[in-house]
């Protein structure tokens, strides 16, 4: 299978490392799609990363998709619990992850991709507010446990390790170790851990 996707993407980065954990070897394309000459359009309609290219030609897109076919491809190291109520909690965890990501995102986007003359300060406090609040929701949810649904990691904290890991990226301004502590600590296992060390985003 072939996984195509840009460097800097925490959706991406959460695919590669869900794959890592499930010892899924994937040929990792690089495109990025805000480039002029790129063909990531062919294979997504949506013209979004990642895209996973399966073994027939098959396309998957959007990350969650992804990262739920990788898990169900062989049960070593499931990353998403069987049990209905587990599973939900892992996955809601993955939407308030990717949610901060993506707002994230679309504030690194308006400053970068838009003329200083065009760019919408209302629309930069709108998304830095999803960010600010989807911060103090995961530091509420996760509290004092170890990791964020369970004793060991899984989806979940994959896709926050992802989250934060972006922030730091793009975004060193925000203190958010200092806001909050517990994110911190999760933070400092998740990174040391090497599919994190093998996926740090780079321009």
């Amino acid at each position: 299978m072939k996984l195509i996707g840009s460097l800097t993407s925490p959706f991406v980065r959460k695919v590669r490392i869900v794959a890592m954990e499930k010892h899924i070897e994937l040929e990792f394309v690089v495109d990025v799609p805000w480039q002029p000459d790129t063909r990531v359009p062919e294979v997504n309609p949506l013209g979004k990363v990642p895209v996973l290219v399966m073994d027939d030609g098959n396309t998957l897109f959007d990350s969650r998709v992804i990262a739920e076919y990788l898990d169900s491809v062989t049960p070593v190291s499931r990353l998403i619990p069987e049990g209905n109520r587990q599973r939900i909690a892992v996955k809601r965890w993955e939407a308030l992850a990717d949610g901060i990501a993506d707002a994230a995102a679309l504030i690194f986007l308006e400053r970068t991709r838009r003329s200083p003359e065009c760019q919408s300060q209302d629309w930069i406090v709108r998304q830095e507010q999803k960010v600010f609040r989807g911060l103090e929701a995961m530091s509420e949810e996760l509290g004092e446990k170890k990791f964020c649904t369970g004793e060991t990691m899984n989806l979940a904290d994959i896709a926050v390790g992802c989250c934060l890991g972006y922030l730091d990226f793009r975004f060193p301004e925000i203190q958010w170790r200092e806001a909050h502590p517990n994110l911190a600590r999760l933070a400092e296992k998740l990174f040391a851990m090497e599919p994190f060390q093998r996926t740090v985003p780079v321009t």
